[in-house]
């Protein structure tokens, strides 16, 4: 047996495993269950309608306070694809019919959808414009992409007889809701330039997912595919291929000038991180402007000469930035700059600790009246002992002191009480303790006293 009598058959094997993994017939749904779903899908009315306001709002809350994950929850709800699936469903199996229901559809849904979503940005009192929002106003190449790889990812699922999570996951991946919603923000502030861009993004979706399910619905062939003659489906072609050519052109430019300025920025980045560092002087601000291509930048320091930033914009050919206009601003007295920084560090320093002065200031004050009011109690104790001697002449020594009482059953330790500790030559009398106990009452202007007699 001859070498090629070997490989042939392994090769014609090998190929026939490759179709049969992957191949799009095996768990194919019958073509029955694919028509009512993908025509059930295209309607939007009742239920669907009112789900579709609902993730309208919920998707322009989530641009409104730039949150992704509300973003997300709103297209998952969104039936927005039925109709998009059936136009392509429609064109391919060429019913006029159900393209002109999924067209009326898809038209009567989108208009509801930009009415809710500018309602809601001419209520919101939250106006600017969040990263969520300003990232749909620029649709490139690769939302095409997106927008064509997720619609074969979504029609494969749905003629599928096992139902997965493709189609939630393209819903999130293509992003149909976010697009309208911009749209309205646009309408609401009288943005054209976000309206047309969000919108124009809108319909890229839109024409891509349906261009994927035509493709894939003419791979499968179903059985309800019309019979026409050659010459409309000649004209069907032509009209899809001009359509695609019309919606794809557009966003091959504005990839093209994406690309372009994120080359020129990145080039420029580098040009002044390499030569526009001085030992005496430094970079205070720089603004890259890769529309108008120039680098604009702010020193403070030392003056850089004339003729050393001639020599350096001549630098800028290195890093590919031919014509390219470099704009240095430098003060023209540098003493009244550092004089000026000095000052306002002295400032900020000063209010920094402006505050913690004022408290220290505070605590130092508290301190010198508790030693005041200390000394003052002093001079009044003895003043008192004095009075006692006077009154009782046995009494040889008195000790005054503030106590906290506590006692079992009683929680309260918060009263203070004055304890009295007399010493006596002799017994003073339960009589003599009650009226040195009373006049103490009147005398300190308080119940709380306790005497302790040795």
């Amino acid at each position: 047996m001859s070498e090629a009598s070997y490989f042939v058959p392994l090769f014609k094997r090998g190929i026939i495993a490759i179709r049969r993994r992957f191949s799009l017939i095996e768990d194919k749904a019958d073509d029955e269950l694919i028509d009512h779903s993908i025509r059930s899908a295209a309607v939007l009315r009742g239920t669907n309608l009112w789900v579709l306001m609902f993730a309208i709002l919920i998707a322009s809350i989530g641009l409104n306070v730039n949150s992704t994950a509300v973003i997300i929850g709103a297209m998952l709800i969104s039936p927005l694809m039925g109709p998009i699936m059936g136009i392509g469903y429609g064109v391919g199996i060429y019913d006029a019919a159900l393209i002109r229901t999924s067209f009326r559809n898809l038209g009567i849904a989108t208009l509801i959808s930009l009415l809710v979503s500018t309602l809601y940005f001419l209520l919101t009192p939250l106006a600017d414009a969040q990263s969520e929002l300003l990232a749909r106003t620029s649709p490139t190449i690769w939302d095409v992409l997106i927008a064509f790889f997720g619609g074969l990812a979504g029609i494969i699922g749905a003629t599928r007889s096992e139902k997965t999570n493709i189609i939630p996951g393209v819903a999130i991946a293509t992003a149909l809701m976010p697009p309208l919603c911009t749209a309205g923000y646009g309408l609401a502030n009288g943005n054209w330039e976000f309206f047309f861009g969000a919108f124009y993004l809108y319909s890229i979706n839109c024409v891509f997912i349906a261009f994927a399910a035509i493709l894939i619905i003419w791979v499968l062939n179903p059985s309800h595919k019309l019979f026409v003659d050659e010459k409309t489906e000649t004209r069907v072609s032509r009209a899809l291929t001009a359509i695609v050519l019309l919606t794809l052109l557009p966003s091959i430019y504005l990839a093209v000038k994406l690309v372009k300025e994120e080359v020129f920025s990145s080039r420029a980045r580098t040009f002044i991180s390499k030569e526009l560092t001085f030992e005496q002087a430094h970079l205070t601000e720089r603004s890259i402007n890769p529309t108008k291509r120039q680098i604009e930048v702010a020193l403070i320091g030392d003056l850089i000469s004339h003729e050393k930033l001639k020599d350096i914009e001549a630098r800028l050919m290195l890093y590919g930035l031919d014509h390219t206009k470099l704009l240095v601003h430098q003060s023209k007295d540098n003493t009244v700059d550092v004089t000026a920084l000095k000052s306002n560090i002295v400032s900020e320093l000063y209010k920094d600790n402006l505050h913690a002065l004022d408290e220290k200031n505070k605590t130092i004050q508290n301190l010198q009246a508790e030693l005041q009011g200390i000394s003052a109690n002093k001079a009044m104790w003895r003043n008192i002992s004095a009075e006692l001697h006077a009154q009782y002449p046995q009494i040889r020594e008195v000790l005054f002191s503030e106590a906290v009482q506590w006692k079992v059953g009683d929680d309260n330790t918060d009263g203070k009480q004055i304890v009295l500790n007399i010493t006596a030559s002799s017994k003073l009398s339960s009589s003599d303790r009650y009226r040195i106990i009373e006049w103490l009452k009147v005398r300190l202007q308080t119940d709380s006293i306790k005497l302790v007699v040795d």
